[in-house]
């Protein structure tokens, strides 16, 4: 079965450098894939992608070594389970709030005897290759989003969950929830108390944490504190950027 390079670089106590896929394109999704990210993740959360854009998203990633990651828009069993027959090596799942959900998420992301995911590899045969069936449940990652006050309360019940691979924090999510402004970057005092808390506790539990950045300086601050999956900008946000940028040089001009 083809390598998730993720799992390569955890065991090797590396941080692997994600990118955000928000613009529903092929192109773009190829043009990103190409440019050396570790993993891309397509946001079927938020945003514009459907299902069908997401599929051809993951077609286009498949032309690299990037791992292509999913965030599903809930903890629902048929998203999940049709974004990895789509080929997804890993899936994020939002609002995971108490050790429930986490086990509920273990069990859509893995076949039995360890889960309840439903047997359909469509894709995932040609991504992952023949033995996908029998490698699957050890090489698919699945991601808990901590965003919550109650997940919080919940963090090491919901990390002692067995087979789950990973958190991810978000910190809009979280600030909003400890009654803070939502930021990805420049939190407020509770919010990176927080932040440090998880990846505490992640750590304890032999657990990887990840987590949502806008800017390479902090990715890399909270790389030193323990986070080993950080998302620095998306798509959408770096084209908005680099127009930006080149707008100002020639108006100067």
């Amino acid at each position: 079965m083809r390598e998730n390079r993720l799992r390569t670089l955890w065991k090797n106590d590396q941080a692997a450098v994600n990118g955000w896929l928000a613009i529903p394109n092929s192109f773009a999704t190829e043009t990103m894939a190409h440019q050396g990210w570790d993993t891309l993740t397509i946001d079927l959360q938020h945003g514009v992608v459907d299902y069908q854009a997401m599929v051809t998203m993951l077609q286009a990633i498949s032309t690299t070594a990037t791992v292509p990651v999913v965030r599903v828009p809930w903890l629902e069993p048929g998203i999940i389970m049709k974004s990895l027959d789509a080929g997804a090596y890993g899936v994020i799942c939002p609002m995971v709030s108490t050790r429930e959900d986490a086990q509920r998420l273990v069990a859509y992301t893995h076949y039995a005897p360890r889960g309840t995911r439903s047997f359909g590899p469509v894709r995932a045969l040609l991504y992952g290759g023949a033995d996908y069936p029998t490698q699957a449940n050890d090489t698919i990652v699945a991601f808990a989003m901590i965003e919550t006050a109650q997940a919080l309360d919940n963090l090491d019940a919901i990390l002692s969950v067995e087979g789950l691979d990973a958190v991810y924090v978000g910190p809009s999510d979280l600030s909003l929830a400890l009654g803070c402004k939502p930021s990805f970057d420049d939190v407020e005092p509770k919010v990176a108390q927080a932040i440090d808390h998880i990846v505490e506790r992640a750590k304890a539990h032999g657990v990887v944490a990840g987590i949502h950045n806008g800017r390479p300086d902090v990715a890399r601050a909270r790389i030193a504190k323990g986070y080993r999956f950080v998302t620095v900008s998306s798509d959408a946000r770096i084209l908005a950027a680099g127009s930006q940028e080149l707008l100002r040089a020639m108006r100067q001009a």
